[in-house]
């Protein structure tokens, strides 16, 4: 028989080590490229992006390759949405616009098998010839809540209650515009709210995650931020510029 994937980042996680997941590759053919690099996730995008449901199969088989946790960010916080993207085989999911206990507690009913959720009974592709594979999933499966609204700051304290997230992610762009900052994630009020919301978190003696970029992670990682996000588009579109400019 086989064995359930391990969850490399909620291992990483509950060992108290921090875990970077590479954002904006929407192909296997991506994965595969980068799958020989220390990254620990993939971070599909199924709310701002094209991926669908009939992607997430190979998008995650391609994951499951190298040995990286496969986390898709989905567009609603329905069940069924949740469900259904870690039966296309996603071992993790991100759900946008957390804003209340209740509203995290749905994601856990969502995605945790009984005794813990209430998912349906339906085996994951990462279930094909696992024995018991419904008494273990529960433990291998990643949730994530995205912290990006005013309002879920304002409720932070009864959110961080609900068992059973894995990663409570300040997003900076949306929770920027629902202070009235709309386009200004760098300004040092909003980054204010960022630091002391993720100070917060940490406080809690939960897992704190955020977006980075070579520029502020040495920051975030010193408040204790330990699920590190980091787009691979300013990488490339940086070393463009760079190799331009040296043509010249």
């Amino acid at each position: 028989m086989a064995e359930l994937r391990e969850n490399l980042i909620k291992k990483k996680l509950l060992a108290g080590d921090s875990s970077i997941v590479l954002m904006g590759l929407d192909s296997a053919d991506e994965i595969d490229q980068y799958g020989p690099g220390s990254h620990d996730g993939i971070w599909l995008e199924g709310e701002h992006g094209g991926i669908g449901f009939d992607e997430v199969t190979n998008l995650t088989r391609a994951c499951d390759i190298w040995g990286k946790t496969s986390v898709t960010r989905v567009h609603q916080n329905q069940a069924g949405v949740i469900y259904r993207t870690l039966d296309r085989g996603s071992q993790g999911v991100c759900v946008p616009h957390v804003n209340t206990a209740e509203e995290a507690t749905s994601v856990v009913k969502a995605a945790k098998f009984s005794p813990i959720g209430e998912r349906g009974m339906f085996p994951s592709r990462q279930s094909y010839g696992v024995q018991d594979y419904f008494l273990k999933a529960n433990d291998e499966t990643l949730l994530i809540v995205l912290i990006e609204d005013i309002v879920a700051i304002n409720n932070l304290d009864e959110i961080l209650d609900v068992d059973h997230i894995d990663v409570f992610f300040v997003a900076p762009s949306d929770l920027a515009a629902s202070m009235g900052y709309i386009g200004r994630n760098t300004d040092q009020t909003v980054l204010d709210t960022i630091d002391n919301a993720l100070a917060k978190i940490v406080t809690a003696g939960k897992s704190a995650g955020t977006l980075v970029t070579d520029n502020n992670i040495s920051h975030y990682r010193e408040i204790g931020v330990r699920l590190f996000a980091a787009p691979v588009q300013k990488w490339i579109s940086d070393g463009i510029e760079n190799l331009v400019k040296k043509s010249k």
